[in-house]
């Protein structure tokens, strides 16, 4: 049995990283690039899509402010993975929605279960896109890395919501060995947050959304890579 799939292991490294991650964020020098544009979405208030690579999840709560933003909830896989992540990150306060962001052709050759899941995932997600923000990470949660799946742009286009593209990083960090080479945080040391924003193009393909988003938010990570001295992985 992997570590991960067992309850009381899996509950205890939740707790362990999201502790971590507390200290990490609380002692790290923020740097905030475009912020303006974050700003107007959270005055705003009401629906907006928050995406960001999968690598960069473990950074990802320092960029939402709970006391002034609108309540975000977080698409995360359904797989033992997915149920780690989904509990340290709800203990910063940002609760999950259970599925995956993949496009239909890649979840009609999934398991059945999981093809169920994705789809009531969809449902969650429009129903939390019409109070507060749902963050995606558009390349999980198998990969490739950094290259978009349809689901982001077919939630944006679903629901009207306005799509923030957020580039974290931070340095130094722990790269760990994963398909995605995952960047976990260290304390006092420099941090980046850029933010870039779009909408739903009308008449736009669902692929030709996803590349052109594919890009910009390669943009803002890579910017934020270079604030703050941190290597590509």
């Amino acid at each position: 049995m992997r570590p991960l799939r067992n309850p009381v292991i899996q509950s205890a490294l939740a707790w362990t990283l999201a502790t971590w991650m507390r200290f990490c964020f609380a002692t790290i020098r923020w740097t905030h690039e475009n912020q303006d544009v974050a700003e107007t979405i959270w005055k705003r208030g009401g629906g907006v899509l928050c995406a960001f690579w999968h690598s960069r999840i473990g950074l990802a709560p320092a960029c939402w402010p709970l006391d002034r933003a609108t309540p975000a909830k977080g698409l995360i896989s359904l797989s033992p993975d997915g149920q780690f992540i989904a509990k340290a990150v709800a203990r910063q306060g940002f609760p999950a929605i259970r599925g995956s962001s993949a496009n239909k052709d890649k979840a009609a050759k999934d398991k059945t279960a999981r093809a169920k899941g994705g789809t009531q995932a969809l449902r969650d997600g429009l129903k939390q896109l019409k109070v507060g923000a749902l963050a995606i990470t558009p390349d999980g949660p198998r990969g490739p890395a950094r290259q978009m799946a349809e689901g982001l742009p077919l939630l944006a286009k679903l629901s009207g919501a306005p799509v923030l593209f957020i580039g974290l990083s931070c340095k130094p960090a722990i790269r760990l060995d994963s398909w995605d080479k995952a960047v976990l945080p260290l304390p006092f040391g420099r941090g980046a947050i850029v933010w870039d924003v779009a909408d739903y193009p009308t008449g736009a393909e669902l692929s030709e959304v996803a590349t052109d988003w594919t890009t910009r938010l390669n943009a803002v990570e890579a910017r934020a890579d270079a604030l703050t001295g941190l290597e590509p992985g």
